[in-house]
C-alpha cells in the first residue's frame, strides 16, 4: 500500500489517518466495488485490498458466504468480493488488449 511520505498527503489527510489506511487498507471502502472505483489506488493496490477482503481471515464465524475486512463497517458477501476481482481482471485485460 502507499506510504505516507509527501507532505501534501500528510497536510490533507493527515499522519493518524494515512497510518490507519496502512495498518487497515479497507478505511473508507463500504463495499468492493468502491475499491475498484479509487482512482488513486494502482491495480496492484486494489488487488490486495480485495484479495484481504476474499481471504478465509475474513470469513465471518458460522456464515462463509459472508466476508467482513477489518476496518469495513459490516460484512458483505463472498460473491461481491469475487465479482470485484474478476471485473478488476477484465479491465486490466482490456488494457492491455487495446
Amino acid at each position: 500500500m502507499r506510504l505516507a511520505t509527501s507532505e501534501q498527503l500528510i497536510h490533507e489527510q493527515g499522519l493518524r489517518a494515512l497510518l490507519a489506511r496502512q495498518l487497515r487498507p479497507a478505511v473508507g471502502f463500504l463495499h468492493p466495488r468502491d475499491v475498484l472505483k479509487d482512482q488513486d489506488l494502482a491495480p496492484d493496490e486494489k488487488r490486495a485490498v480485495l484479495s484481504s477482503w476474499a481471504s478465509d481471515a475474513s470469513a465471518v464465524q458460522d456464515q462463509p458466504t459472508l466476508r467482513w475486512l477489518l476496518g469495513t463497517p459490516e460484512p458483505v458477501p463472498f460473491a461481491d468480493v469475487r465479482d470485484a476481482l474478476e471485473r478488476l481482471d477484465r479491465e486490466l485485460s482490456a488494457r492491455t488488449d487495446a
